[in-house]
């Protein structure tokens, strides 16, 4: 049985914390064009995980309310995040990153308290009508809804079509969770109101040591004591040799950005 979505990563934090792609600085620079963003905006970031969009949020001076159910996670992004507060004030606390144990269905955050709504790499777990009600309650008049994910291109490259065959093979639900299906409902998510949609480029470089780590940080990836472990590995070694240029193989990637409002 699968495990619900708030539970999905307790148990490979460590290696998405490593591994897991970071986001385009473009981002901001489109927010900041497109939507308005300044430092002095308030933002939910839901399902903020290890806080690797939060950061990003808080490094351009925004007060950030980091939602994050997983407690594992939470305490991660908590951990991550501490190197923040240093370039504030070594005598006062950060009191711009307030971490938030809710869900994007619940946040437990006041009506009309922020200025934007993020949500990174995660809307594919939402409840998505429920969730929608809940930004537009927790946003301020015309505030914006802002959703982000690095979709792994799958075939741009003999390693990255090699690759995608892997998770087709071992994965334990990969089908179902694929980014490509779950953002076709962003049409839904948004009407009436319109949104828009960018996207831009990302690239990660991996020895094999980092090549495993991010196969294992996604949450269809079977770890050890699973009888597909041993065999996916086999076969990333495999393509690993195959197609490794330098010692590396590189993960492409679109990230992509749909904001509107709601």
């Amino acid at each position: 049985m699968s495990k619900s979505p708030t539970a999905r990563f307790s148990d490979r934090v460590e290696n998405y914390v490593r591994y897991r792609p970071g986001y385009p600085l473009e981002v901001l620079d489109l927010l900041r064009v497109e939507c308005g963003l300044l430092p002095r905006h308030i933002v939910a970031d839901i399902a903020s995980g290890t806080g690797v969009f939060t950061r990003l949020l808080l490094e351009n001076g925004n007060s950030v309310f980091a939602v994050e159910p997983n407690p594992e996670m939470r305490a991660m992004g908590v951990q991550q995040l501490e190197s923040i507060e240093s370039l504030q004030s070594p005598l006062q606390p950060n009191d711009r990153f307030v971490s938030v144990d809710g869900t994007a269905e619940a946040t437990t955050l006041r009506s009309a308290s922020v200025d934007f709504v993020t949500a990174a790499q995660a809307a594919h777990w939402f409840d998505l009508p429920r969730a929608r009600a809940e930004f537009a309650r927790i946003l301020r008049p015309e505030g914006w809804c802002v959703l982000i994910w690095n979709e792994r291109r799958t075939a741009s490259t003999p390693f990255l079509r090699d690759y995608e065959q892997l998770l087709l093979t071992y994965g334990t639900d990969y089908k179902e969770v694929r980014h490509e299906r779950t953002t076709a409902t962003i049409h839904d998510f948004f009407a009436p109101a319109l949104y828009q949609e960018r996207v831009f480029s990302l690239c990660q470089r991996f020895d094999y040591d980092g090549a495993a780590g991010r196969l294992l940080s996604s949450s269809y990836a079977p770890l050890e004591g699973h009888p597909s472990h041993a065999p996916m590995m086999q076969e990333l070694q495999r393509i690993f040799r195959d197609h490794a240029k330098d010692g590396k193989v590189e993960f492409e990637y679109d990230t992509r950005v749909f904001y509107g409002h709601l």
